[in-house]
């Protein structure tokens, strides 16, 4: 069978696009819907085989029409309205799809409620689309295991090459399907380079925000100290919107009280193609040999994008210091968090599902090997050795330092002795710091390697300085123009 398609839906649109189209009776949300099916039919789950896809809503039709008729009845909610959207398979649906974290144990895993920040979503009109694949417990389960692999929706593919190119992890699957044009927004989720790395892999923009900007509730979790949501785009533009519709202040995460009254209202208004004439921009280039040497690093690319943001006006300062960048971090805030948290949330899964904590998570794995132990779960055994208290000395030390390092002797140390609006990061380097302090960064495309990898940069900043670096992005982007689709065979 041949489906035909509008002709308005065979190309990648914005939001802004969808908008207008729906508004002008080109296309409707039903059909962006079935378009994008398809697609995942065709490209996802055959041809190319990309796996980014774990789970379809089956009443995505159905809310798609509810949403065009709203729209014709009531016009529209705001410029998420009758927009498809997907999310990364640990954020919780109230619904009929599952919530996983790539694990087989909780294959059959249903919520109870829709988390916090889907609720935002289905508020502003957006339709959930389905579930994406990931790297099983946001890469908590073994330290063997590829990027982009779970038990329960196996590995997930780069659209940009051959099949062992790196896809980034942990948020693969959402930064692929972006990509790969299955949808116009994802959310993924980070705890330390899980947003940022699958987005410059894939050259999508992908924002992490500061912890708390985004709720953490209804999530299946890693760490208390760093986890955060953040949305994947195709454009700069899509990004800031797909934000403004996931931030709030949640009775029931103290992580979002801080954010009281420091929410932009709309994080488009910083979408300024000027935005680079007089940014102050430090240049981080002392990352290790290691990392200069390796296939992750383009000396070119990076040189023209410094170059480039000079010449849009911004000052630039070259090889700034950060203090703590190479520090021998102690891991012993994740180490301990994850035996905690993700004990926590196993206690309360409902009692027919056949896990309640790690130790019980391990031995199922364990029964399951072939399934489920393809690369083993020495991560998870080593954490299961962990107390459940947060009250190790190791743990309250290394909780003190990784705010200090990474905030007084880190990324703002650097911004206030040069003076800087952001620090720029070749490729997602500063992830780590970033995360420690649990401050925002955005990548976004920077070009392509000569054996047509993708290459990109990501801005960092202080708490709360998500606007700055949209502005500072936008500029970047409107000014290059750099990102190119993925060939994607009979498109």
């Amino acid at each position: 069978m041949t489906l035909r398609f509008n002709k308005f839906c065979t190309e990648e649109l914005t939001i802004k696009e969808i908008q207008s189209g729906m508004e002008n009776g080109d296309i409707t949300s039903k059909e962006l819907v079935m378009y994008y099916l398809h697609r995942i039919a065709k490209y996802d789950q055959d041809g190319q085989n990309l796996n980014s896809i774990l789970e379809i809503n089956p009443d995505a039709i159905f809310i798609a029409e509810a949403l065009d008729y709203e729209r014709k009845i009531k016009g529209i909610r705001g410029p998420l309205h009758g927009v498809a959207v997907l999310l990364k398979d640990n954020i919780e649906t109230g619904d009929s799809m599952h919530t996983s974290a790539g694990t087989i144990a909780l294959a059959n895993h249903i919520a109870s409620k829709d988390s916090f920040l889907v609720g935002k979503l289905r508020d502003a009109g957006a339709v959930i689309l389905g579930k994406t694949n990931m790297t099983e417990l946001a890469n908590g389960m073994s330290s063997e295991m590829w990027a982009g692999y779970s038990s329960r929706g196996g590995q997930v593919l780069n659209p940009y090459g051959e099949p062992d190119l790196f896809v980034g992890g942990s948020s693969s699957g959402s930064a692929v399907a972006v990509a790969a044009n299955f949808t116009v927004l994802s959310v993924g989720t980070e705890t330390d380079a899980s947003i940022l790395s699958p987005a410059i892999q894939n050259s999508v923009v992908g924002i992490k925000p500061t912890v708390g900007l985004i709720s953490r509730s209804g999530i299946i979790p890693f760490t208390y100290s760093q986890d955060t949501a953040g949305p994947f785009a195709r454009t700069v533009t899509d990004a800031a919107i797909l934000l403004t519709a996931l931030t709030g202040v949640d009775r029931n995460d103290p992580a979002t009280f801080k954010c009281e009254g420091r929410i932009e209202q709309d994080y488009s208004v910083f979408l300024d193609s000027k935005g680079l004439k007089g940014a102050k921009i430090g240049v981080f280039n002392k990352a290790s040999s290691e990392f200069l040497n390796s296939d992750e690093y383009d000396e070119s690319l990076f040189n023209d994008v410094v170059e480039t943001i000079s010449d849009q006006g911004a000052k630039i300062y070259k090889d700034i210091d950060i203090p703590s960048f190479h520090r021998d971090w102690n891991w012993g805030v994740t180490l301990y968090e994850l035996k905690h948290s993700l004990d926590n949330y196993l206690s309360q899964l409902p009692s027919h599902l056949p896990v309640h904590s790690i130790s019980e998570l391990i031995e199922f794995n364990k029964g399951m090997k072939d399934q489920a132990l393809k690369y083993g779960q020495d991560k998870l055994e080593l954490r299961a050795t962990f107390p459940n208290t947060l009250r190790n000395p190791e743990y309250l030390v290394a909780k003190i330092e990784d705010l200090y390092y990474s905030q007084e002797q880190g990324i703002d140390y650097a911004l206030k002795k040069y003076d800087l609006d952001a620090i720029l990061f070749p490729s997602y380097i500063g992830s780590t710091i970033c995360a420690k302090a649990g401050y925002p960064s955005i990548a976004i495309p920077a070009g392509y390697m000569k054996n047509g990898k993708p290459f990109g940069i990501t801005f960092a900043g202080t708490v709360f300085s998500e606007g700055k670096l949209i502005k500072l992005a936008y500029a970047f982007e409107q000014a290059t123009k750099l990102r190119q689709s993925p060939i994607m065979p009979n498109t």
